[in-house]
């Protein structure tokens, strides 16, 4: 049965999926795909190539030491996260390799493309924050659409390659109330996943894959995007997607969205490898085909 294991975003509270990615690998976990939305970008590429636990915390406290330095926002923070920490992509890219799969939201209209890649799209994005806490999607649905990339050439999703790989990686992170840098891809406008995809754990089974891991970074509902309108269920179209999510909300642990402390990551990211342990524990137990 092919497995699928699939990340949540969360900006600085992507620490947790990593912990979790990090323990299935420490476990000798493989799966047959990859998938990321927003900030498990970076992470969920080297646990595709079997090397996520190399990558480690310290990929979440450079990010945060940067932050702090004058001048320096969200966007820089992201783009120097990619310059940095970016995977081998002859690897990523690789036959062998699983195939890997990113979640973005594509800009679809002229006017839209204006308000998110000009000047002022702050004001945008808190908007989109309010509607989000009312369950308004409408911009969104006029607005933007769900795109997968794949490392895999195929006729049914964007491929991802050594070109365009680290404007995927800033685009599908970019939320327009904190990263002021337009994103493109291929010159096509692109916004965060989380808009239209929080996490690709259904677009898995719609890719053929017969069970998921999802992990979220969140206690609590599972939503398939920020508008909080869908679930994540445990099962979709008779195939199972098993969750693995935090006991306590990593804001509580000193890690919100776009602020962290030292301490807090370290801590978030081991409640991450503890709860994948978790897991493993009780998947196998109920017999898993892995």
């Amino acid at each position: 049965m092919k497995l699928a294991i699939a990340s949540a975003s969360g900006s600085f509270k992507g620490a947790f999926a990593h912990g979790v990615l990090t323990a299935l690998e420490s476990a000798g976990i493989r799966a047959d795909a990859y998938a990321a939305a927003s900030s498990s970008v970076i992470p969920t590429a080297w646990a595709a190539i079997g090397k996520v636990a190399e990558l480690g915390v310290n990929y979440w406290l450079t990010g945060m030491q940067e932050l702090q330095k004058p001048d320096i926002g969200m966007s820089q923070v992201t783009m120097g996260g990619i310059k940095f920490f970016n995977p081998p992509l002859d690897k990523l890219l690789a036959a062998e390799t699983p195939e890997y799969f990113v979640a973005t939201s594509a800009v679809i209209t002229s006017e839209a493309a204006s308000q998110t890649q000009g000047e002022k799209p702050r004001r945008l994005g808190k908007k989109l924050l309010v509607s989000a806490a009312k369950k308004d999607r409408s911009w969104v649905d006029e607005n933007l659409q769900l795109e997968l990339f794949s490392t895999r050439k195929n006729d049914f999703y964007s491929n991802i390659n050594e070109h365009n790989f680290d404007e995927i990686a800033y685009a599908t992170s970019r939320m327009l109330h904190a990263w002021d840098i337009p994103a493109w891809i291929n010159k096509k406008p692109y916004i965060d996943a989380s808009y239209t995809c929080l996490c690709p754990a259904i677009e898995m089974i719609d890719a053929g894959y017969k069970q998921v891991i999802a992990i979220s970074n969140e206690p609590g509902i599972f939503y398939r995007d920020m508008f909080g309108l869908e679930l994540i269920p445990q099962n979709y179209q008779g195939v199972d997607i098993h969750i693995i999510k935090p006991d306590t909300d990593p804001k509580k642990m000193g890690v919100d969205f776009t602020n962290a402390t030292p301490e807090g990551l370290s801590v978030v990211y081991q409640h991450g490898k503890e709860k994948g342990e978790e897991f493993l524990t009780n998947w196998k137990y109920n017999k898993s085909p892995m």
